[in-house]
């Protein structure tokens, strides 16, 4: 969460810094700020809410200032409010922070600035930074100096940006165990969270490694290794042509765009990948671990949130088609657990940003015990995408808002596309997946085409409390997601559940108050499903059903008021119809989250980026 930015020898830093932090708003958009070389000391400008709120604030002469660092926040430690919205400052602003990530031992290191004399204006973590940088600039006298020996203090995980009066050509930056990558363009030089936020000044990038810090100056640079003081020279990666600026057009939130996006991200995922006519597919991002990738005997797949269910349909596809078991995990808890790795095991990690703090550490825990990592990636780049030894892009393209939709939908698919290309058996599934991704965009168009019965259910439920999920087989994944789109962007309290497990506790949560979702398209356990369906409306449930087109049995129950509200989607393969049924669940949580008139792109307590603990 939280994103920051900096440029120094820009003609316009202010003005690129907030260009930068808009840019970033979909890593957190409680407060932002900016700082910049005044006359006497650093001008520090601050906002609550979304950038525009700030440039409100910024004078015209602001834009004369070539050097500036900025800050978007995702609140942690301390509340949303103007004293603990960044840049932090010293007591006389000749020193400004701004600071992505958790200083574990801020309370120790506060304690010791207040005895010393120093006073706090915030509750943050990140106030101790500049203090503690001014008590060593008075010591070593020199910012280089002060810099080192600051970091040198502080524990937990965090990406830095500093800048010093004495040094307005200046910008100091490091990282530990956060994003940050630095861009070196003509006479000017950059840091940002995100490497989106270079594209168009630069396409010379390098990105910070753990524990490493940078001085930019417009014609210089220096990276420095902190922990063991030697000076580090690197030359500079291709930033890839990857991070166009995503487009709103006509649509009313980024979120309903996103999923109108759906169809061509289905393409653009199989695209040279999927071969039906051929009965291949190709994978480029696997082919160098290709004899490594055939030695794998079990899998470990680790993810959060959206990711992690994407993985669940993952698990059985894998399972299914190439032959390997595997177990998938949430991130969060899989680098805490102390369990066997067996020979032949190795990792998979999914993740939209590629800047998953729990899934990196999931990663480097892999690492660790010498497990080949492969990685599912929707931002080329990014820390996980240069974690991994192998992978395979979403080529989903940039995504806005906060509720994950696209990278969803690409993530099934290209799972699905793993399965096909690893295992040493042949499939019976093999060959009719293939034909069924390539006939998917045109069955996700034909439900974009017509959503009335969606907003009628939206509409109908949308004052409800509570929501239950259900779905057996592939759709108990596609229950917990669906689930997870209403909670996130409507703040209805919904719970997803294997349909199995309702007569285990979850049955006595029923009455005439609590809806039901239940997914009911054609598939090896649909009668198991529809017998669950009449066990919710005996006990005076309502239920909203989804299912597939032309099913008599769903529209039997219809007529005799044993379904409340149907939902038809396209019928697909087992091992393909959650994409078709994501699709449909995350327009009915749009369309209740638009008639409670919420801010659907930007859900309150959430950011698109988890970078922290």
């Amino acid at each position: 969460m939280c994103g920051i930015v900096g440029c120094v020898g820009h003609n316009n830093a202010v003005g690129f810094v907030a260009d930068g932090l808009e840019t970033l708003e979909y890593r957190g958009y409680d407060s932002c700020g900016l700082a910049y070389p005044g006359e006497d000391n650093l001008e520090v400008k601050r906002a609550l809410g979304v950038v525009d709120n700030l440039r409100s604030r910024i004078p015209d002469d602001a834009s004369r200032a070539q050097t500036a660092i900025g800050h978007t926040r995702w609140a942690t430690h301390g509340g949303v409010a103007i004293d603990n919205t960044h840049p932090h400052t010293d007591a006389e602003k000749q020193i400004a922070i701004v600071h992505n990530g958790v200083i574990e031992n801020h309370g120790i290191l506060r304690q010791e600035l207040i005895d010393g004399g120093y006073n706090f204006r915030s509750k943050t973590d990140t106030e101790v930074i500049p203090h503690l940088l001014d008590y060593y600039l008075k010591e070593k006298g020199s910012p280089e100096l002060a810099f080192k020996s600051a970091l040198g203090r502080l524990v937990g995980a965090y990406a830095v940006l500093a800048c010093f009066e004495e040094e307005p050509d200046s910008i100091y930056a490091a990282r530990v165990g956060s994003p940050l990558v630095l861009g070196l363009g003509d006479h000017e030089a950059f840091a940002a969270s995100d490497p989106s936020v270079l594209a168009g000044n630069t396409d010379k990038v390098i990105f910070l490694e753990d524990h490493e810090a940078a001085i930019l100056k417009p014609d210089d640079y220096k990276i420095m290794h902190l922990k063991n003081g030697t000076n580090t020279t690197r030359q500079p990666e291709n930033l890839e042509d990857t991070f166009e600026a995503a487009e709103l057009g006509d649509f009313p939130h980024y979120m309903i765009k996103e999923i109108h996006d759906s169809p061509e991200v289905i393409r653009a995922a199989i695209s040279g990948r999927v071969l039906p006519e051929r009965g291949i597919v190709r994978l480029g991002g696997l082919e160098s671990k290709k004899e490594e990738i055939k030695r794998i005997e079990r899998l470990l797949i680790v993810a959060c949130g959206t990711s992690y269910h994407a993985g669940l349909v993952g698990e059985r596809l894998i399972e299914e088609v190439a032959g390997i078991p595997v177990e998938v995990q949430l991130a969060s808890e899989f680098k805490y657990r102390s369990e066997p790795f067996e020979h032949g095991t190795a990792i998979l990690a999914i993740s939209q940003s590629g800047e998953t703090s729990d899934t990196i550490g999931a990663l480097e825990k892999a690492a660790e015990f010498g497990m080949p990592k492969l990685g599912v990636i929707n931002t080329p780049g990014s820390t996980i995408d240069r974690l991994t030894d192998a992978g395979v892009h979403c080529r989903a393209g940039k995504e806005v808002s906060v509720a994950s939709t696209k990278a969803f939908t690409s993530q099934v698919a290209v799972l699905a596309e793993i399965a096909m290309s690893i295992g040493n058996r042949s499939s019976e599934h093999k060959q009719e997946l293939m034909e069924e991704l390539v006939n998917l965009p045109q069955k996700i168009e034909e439900i974009l085409e017509d959503t009335t019965a969606i907003q009628e259910a939206a509409k109908k439920y949308s004052r409800s409390k509570n929501f239950l999920y259900i779905g057996r087989g592939y759709e108990h994944a596609s229950a917990l997601e669906g689930a997870l789109k209403l909670k996130e962007i409507s703040y209805i309290h919904a719970e997803g559940c294997g349909a199995g497990e309702m007569k285990h506790g979850t049955l006595a949560l029923i009455d005439e108050d609590f809806p039901t979702f239940a997914i009911a398209t054609y598939g090896s356990v649909f009668d198991k499903t529809a017998s669950n369906i009449e066990e919710i409306k005996a006990r005076n449930g309502p239920v909203i059903a989804l299912a597939t087109k032309g099913n008599k049995k769903i529209q039997d129950m219809v007529d005799k008021n044993k379904i409340d509200d149907v939902i038809y989607v396209p019928n697909s393969l087992e091992q393909t119809q959650p994409i078709l049924n994501g699709i449909a669940m995350q327009l009915f949580a749009y369309y209740v989250a638009v008639e409670k008139g919420l801010n659907v792109d930007r859900p309150r307590n959430l950011a698109k980026s988890v970078t922290v603990e």
